[in-house]
């Protein structure tokens, strides 16, 4: 029998997603925090799968009820965020039922295009695992989904981390040229959330505007200045407070290719050494980025897939 979840079902939930979701586990704590507390969050898109008096299955859909920055409502746009079925009640066409509950609901929302994971900002997945989740591969393509960009979350050890020689000899003769690499000043608040929001758009503008608002910006933000004084590039980490989680990092189009962005990262990582953070990794890149950052050390932690389905 197929229901929409109910406050009863957590526990059951969070513990089924613990068994069926093996490689992203998650606490009650932060089920309530990226699901039921999503200002988007709606009970006409959010089921469970009962049987034999038990959860046995769950799908999170979402649809935009409030605007998100630059992108507004997105009206025809709607996300799966998470589906899951216990091993022992697969093949059975439970998540099947789940699935078609919330597509036609969806449908009805006006929905003209589903995409999968990467629903901003509060997602659990940036795309389809291939690697550990292969059967979600299978059933969406089954319902009739394509395959987009494959991307690449990646991290390094940074036990025991230097800057790179060749790095300190590039930041010596950009710091000659009149370049300045400093932590994030309150002084620079407004011209920096301007940049950010001109540069890369509304998303990393709330990312630092969230570190400014928890007094967090100073210890989590590092700028660049160019010889004018002004902010040319900027990174930023723990967007989400997990202290480990580097980005986003960017530099200005216009001063790209002086390797500004690799004297920003190296600084990035040192510093989160220097606090004993001794693990950093990025949710996704492209193709070009894992090529630029497997130079510097990093490796891939996991790859993703977007897809999506027009209706």
């Amino acid at each position: 029998m197929i229901e929409k979840y109910k406050q009863d079902y957590e526990q059951q939930v969070v513990n089924l997603w613990n068994e069926a979701c093996t490689f992203d586990s998650i606490d009650i704590e932060k089920f309530r925090r990226q699901v039921l507390f999503d200002e988007n969050f709606d009970e006409d898109l959010c089921y469970v799968a009962i049987k034999d008096k038990k959860v046995v299955g769950f799908i999170l859909g979402i649809k935009r009820k409030f605007p998100y920055l630059e992108r507004g409502l997105e009206p025809t746009k709607g996300w799966i965020s998470v589906i899951f079925v216990a091993k022992e009640y697969r093949n059975q066409g439970i998540g099947q039922k789940l699935y078609d509950t919330v597509e036609n609901k969806l449908k009805e929302m006006g929905v003209k295009e589903i995409i999968l994971g990467a629903y901003s900002p509060n997602y659990f997945f940036a795309g389809l695992d291939p690697e550990n989740y292969l059967e979600s591969i299978n059933f969406f393509e089954k319902n009739g989904y394509t395959a987009g960009t494959k991307h690449y979350s990646m991290g390094m050890n940074l036990h025991g981390y230097q800057v790179s020689e060749k790095t300190l000899v590039k930041k010596k003769k950009a710091e000659e040229k009149g370049y300045k690499f400093i932590n994030f000043d309150y002084r620079y608040s407004l011209e920096l959330l301007d940049f950010l929001k001109n540069e890369f758009g509304g998303g990393w503008k709330r990312n630092a505007l969230i570190a400014m608002q928890k007094n967090k910006a100073q210890e989590r933000i590092l700028i660049v200045l160019n010889p004018e004084g002004k902010i040319c590039g900027c990174s930023n980490r723990a967007i989400d407070d997990n202290e480990m989680r580097f980005g986003p990092i960017g530099i200005s189009d216009n001063e790209r290719n002086n390797g500004l962005g690799t004297i920003l990262l190296e600084l990035g990582m040192y510093e989160m050494a220097k606090k004993g953070i001794y693990r950093m990794y990025f949710v996704t890149t492209d193709e070009n980025g894992r090529r630029y950052y497997e130079r510097i050390g990093l490796k891939v932690i996991r790859t993703f897939i977007d897809y999506s389905k027009k209706l």
